[in-house]
């Protein structure tokens, strides 16, 4: 995992294909936290002209995902077991989505992680997540 976190966070990055595919670039993954960028797109954006909840969880998800990553040892994978997501204000104008994910607790089988994205500095959302370690 420690190869796929360094190669994550090059610029045009190629070992995410998510990543590469939506825009994401990585500001910091350290051992028990993570911080992705997604400057928002006309895709993103859905029939009543915001971008869409989907797009918010999924960096929040992955955000989370890749701080438990960080804390994982050599052979272990992780996958999310339960998501919850709450919008406090639309995702719609900005410098971009940033999503910081911290590990809150991580037992042997279990992680537990938070999550916070924003723009220019306002909360859009807040999560929390669910993951079992492999």
């Amino acid at each position: 995992m420690t190869d796929y976190l360094k190669l994550v966070q090059e610029p045009g990055q190629t070992v995410n294909p998510l990543f590469a595919f939506l825009g994401v670039r990585v500001e910091e993954i350290s051992g028990q936290r993570a911080v992705l960028r997604l400057d928002l797109k006309p895709e993103f954006v859905q029939g009543a002209g915001k971008v869409a909840g989907g797009i918010v969880a999924t960096l929040l998800d992955e955000a989370m995902a890749h701080a438990v990553m960080a804390s994982l040892e050599p052979g272990q994978a992780t996958a999310t077991t339960g998501l919850n997501v709450r919008y406090f204000r639309p995702a719609d104008k900005g410098q971009g989505l940033r999503a910081e994910a911290r590990l809150a607790r991580r037992g042997r089988r279990l992680a537990f992680v938070e999550a916070e994205a924003s723009i220019d500095g306002q909360v859009v959302a807040k999560a929390d997540a669910q993951f079992l370690v492999l």
